[in-house]
């Protein structure tokens, strides 16, 4: 039995137990509506009638008899003691080839006016866990096209990224140039909570035809319920699952964790969760490591799902409660450094605090070894930056200090990189095995 039988098999037995009787709405709760006199599970879906038409809310919660409905649409024209008619279904999402191209809300429903998508299958939001025995190991390095994670942050097939930075400092032009740049089979894009104008510019101009050919684009921008930017992030975990079980390798970009996090604090006080760390309730912390680990290697025949998650600091802070439950259950962090945005150092890694837990798997001892000489000396030179700065530090005082001084603009060039700009992991490591040369040289000059 696969488990699209057995979700079948276990609705059926759900509504066997489960009598489909229509209740009525008693009140409505910001974004919540109560009902009472009807039954029906945690998830499924029901259909509020309203002088308008009619209204699809999830079950999100009961206390006694009550059911706790948040509509994955704006709410209008509801009126109390409307009708509310389980419908004893969840969501399903088309899964198949003819995704690819196309743009989709959290739900599954088409948003880029092609019609709608016809596929032989559905599958609904309840993961499918993979045992962790079953996993293969992260063996290979994923070219991305972009220098300095190439060189220093070299990612893993199957890895599990965080994209830490504050609000405007180009998250999501990075994400773009490693859309362009990757050597993956299908890409899946989750645009969750930004802004909406955003959406047909990422796929218009960084995706371009040749990459949407090859990606889905999930979008659930700001304006949506907390429900369909929850289901969107979920949705686009489902989607690339579809695909690495088909054998394919998928890159997902999740853009981003935090306003998942956010949905789900919504969510979670509007049912009467009491909040915990900086309002943000329990579940919260819960929900996030249960997302994160659907990606990964697969088993056996499967493909891979090589993740990059947005992480959004909020004010530059890095100990953020999401930011830091973030960090523990990702394979890595690439951090972006709101003065060198604002430097005009594009993209804005801040090499000295962005790790990749991976690389020293897939990669060579001599690249370890010139990624983190270059490290150091990014790292030196910026401990010593108000002393050179203010002309207090004299040449000579310190052969290390001194050899990355000199080295310093030629890390600075390898480091930046335009944003059209791809550059293969083949040609990025010759370039690093330049600096390389470099740094030795200037070096034996200062002994």
């Amino acid at each position: 039995m696969d488990f699209c039988e057995y979700l079948d098999g276990l609705k059926t037995d759900v509504h066997s137990v489960i009598p489909m009787v229509a209740g009525r709405l008693t009140r409505v709760v910001g974004l919540t509506l109560e009902a009472v006199g009807c039954r029906a599970a945690v998830g499924s879906l029901c259909r509020v009638e309203s002088v308008t038409g009619s209204l699809d809310a999830e079950v999100i919660g009961f206390a006694g008899d009550k059911l706790y409905l948040m509509p994955s649409e704006q709410m209008t024209g509801v009126i109390p003691g409307a009708r509310v008619i389980p419908l004893g279904e969840v969501t399903q999402i088309p899964l198949g080839p003819h995704l690819l191209g196309r743009v989709i809300d959290g739900i599954g429903t088409p948003l880029d006016g092609l019609g709608e998508i016809i596929t032989p299958s559905g599958l609904s939001y309840i993961p499918k866990r993979l045992n962790p025995l079953a996993r293969r190991k992260i063996t290979e390095y994923l070219d991305v096209g972009v220098k300095a994670i190439n060189g220093i942050i070299t990612v893993g097939k199957g890895q599990r990224m965080g994209l830490f930075a504050g609000s405007g400092v180009g998250k999501s032009v990075l994400l773009g140039m490693m859309t362009r740049g990757s050597v993956a089979d299908v890409t899946v894009v989750g645009l969750i909570g930004e802004r909406g104008r955003e959406v047909k510019e990422f796929i218009e101009d960084i995706l371009g035809p040749e990459g949407r050919a090859r990606s889905v684009v999930i979008a659930a921008p700001a304006d949506a319920s907390p429900l369909m930017r929850l289901k969107g992030c979920e949705t686009a975990l489902t989607v690339a699952e579809y695909f690495r079980d088909q054998g394919k390798d998928v890159l997902l970009l999740m853009d981003s964790l935090t306003r998942y996090a956010q949905a789900q604090r919504e969510i979670a006080l509007a049912i009467g969760e009491p909040p915990a760390t900086k309002g943000y309730p329990p579940s919260v912390f819960a929900k996030l490591p249960a997302l994160v680990e659907r990606a990964g290697n697969g088993g056996g025949s499967q493909g891979s799902i090589t993740a990059f998650f947005t992480v959004l600091t909020e004010g530059d802070d890095l100990q953020d409660p999401i930011a830091d439950s973030a960090r523990a259950i990702l394979d890595g962090h690439i951090v972006l450094n709101r003065a060198l945005a604002d430097g005009g150092h594009y993209p804005a890694i801040d090499i000295r605090k962005s790790i990749s837990r991976v690389m020293p798997m897939i990669t060579s001892e001599e690249h370890i070894m010139m990624a983190r000489t270059m490290r150091q000396c990014c790292d030196l030179y910026e401990q010593n930056k108000d002393l050179i700065t203010i002309g207090a530090y004299q040449q000579g005082a310190d052969p290390r200090l001194d050899t990355a001084i000199a080295i310093k603009p030629y890390l600075d060039g390898f480091l930046q990189q335009k944003m059209k700009e791809v550059v293969p992991f083949e040609q990025c490591m010759t370039h690093l095995q330049q600096l390389a040369k470099r740094y030795i040289e200037l070096s034996k000059g200062r002994r």
